[in-house]
């Protein structure tokens, strides 16, 4: 077994990048910037060249590196192939094959948010469970399966897109992949900020809320922390969107662990106590026992989650 492991997580402004013992443990983390210029052509490059002289700055054995995992934000099929990262600038190739030919390593790559539940599984709120799913609750929501221990990539790499679910035939608002109502509308902060708004506007109910000039997600879930009754109101909407919405993710994945990541969670366990309120009634009575956990790894859970798809 070879000694250490590289993490890639490649975001439309930074890359993050970690240096990892196979055993788990995070040695170092950097980042650089990511440069979207050329189409993407100078990132991976770049990544390869932080690798190495990483290797170079900490005296390691080239030949004991196991790999290069790494995470990019678009779908990517289990060969390796990403289908357009629109935030890259990248079109379709395979970025396994570029990057192993970049570094001279191995290298397995995945879907963000997928390599994101693969590391809360490994070393953070799913620790000791093989059947995860991950929902990243941000400007839009992201989702990762992961069943036995392995990402459900789905054949175009778009599985887990959670927040694509359709949950609200009435929608007249468009989401940013074209659909109208979807779970990511609702239930991601910009969702939040909908909701409270409509709430609003549909209610005469007083809420300290009605004394701010813009309302942001956090802004509703401390007050109905508070005790504000409209903000709990929102929360109650949240919840069974979320909730309804995890009810059915359940019915064909069946995890042990729901882990709830992202800006939004950062409200803590208001969030997950609410969504598992809706979650119980909603689902098959052989999946009730699943458990509602705030992520542990924050913004180190991608880095992991490369680490363990090369182990």
């Amino acid at each position: 077994m070879k000694t250490y492991g590289f993490g890639v997580d490649i975001g439309g402004t930074t890359v993050k990048l970690g240096l990892f013992r196979t055993t788990g443990e995070l040695l170092d983390k950097w980042e650089i910037p990511t440069r979207k210029e050329d189409e993407g052509a100078h990132i991976l490059p770049d990544v390869a060249a932080s690798i190495k002289a990483k290797i170079e700055e900490k005296a390691i054995d080239a030949d004991d590196v196991q790999g290069v995992g790494v995470g990019v934000p678009g779908p990517v099929t289990p060969e390796g192939v990403v289908r357009k990262c629109v935030n890259l600038g990248w079109g379709v190739f395979n970025v396994e094959e570029t990057l192993s030919e970049l570094t001279g390593y191995p290298v397995k790559a995945g879907n963000d948010a997928n390599v994101a539940a693969l590391g809360e599984m490994w070393q953070g709120a799913g620790k000791g469970a093989k059947n995860v799913v991950m929902v990243t609750l941000g400007t839009g929501v992201g989702g990762g399966v992961i069943i036995d221990g392995h990402i459900v990539a789905g054949a175009t790499g778009a599985g887990g897109e959670i927040g694509h679910i359709p949950v609200c035939d009435t929608e007249t608002i468009v989401c940013g992949c074209g659909k109208k109502g979807c779970l990511e509308q609702y239930a991601s902060a910009t969702g939040v900020v909908t909701l409270t708004k409509r709430t609003l506007e549909a209610s005469n109910e007083p809420s300290s809320l009605r004394d701010l000039a813009e309302v942001t997600a956090k802004d509703t879930f401390d007050a109905a922390k508070a005790g504000d009754a409209l903000a709990m109101n929102v929360l109650e909407q949240f919840g069974e969107i979320l909730g309804k919405g995890l009810a059915s993710v359940a019915c064909v994945v069946n995890p042990e662990v729901f882990v709830i990541g992202g800006g939004v969670s950062k409200a803590g366990t208001i969030i997950t106590d609410m969504v598992e309120k809706y979650y119980t009634p909603n689902t098959f009575h052989a999946c009730r026992e699943a458990q509602f956990k705030l992520a542990e790894l924050g913004n180190d859970a991608g880095i992991y989650g490369c680490v363990q798809m090369i182990l």
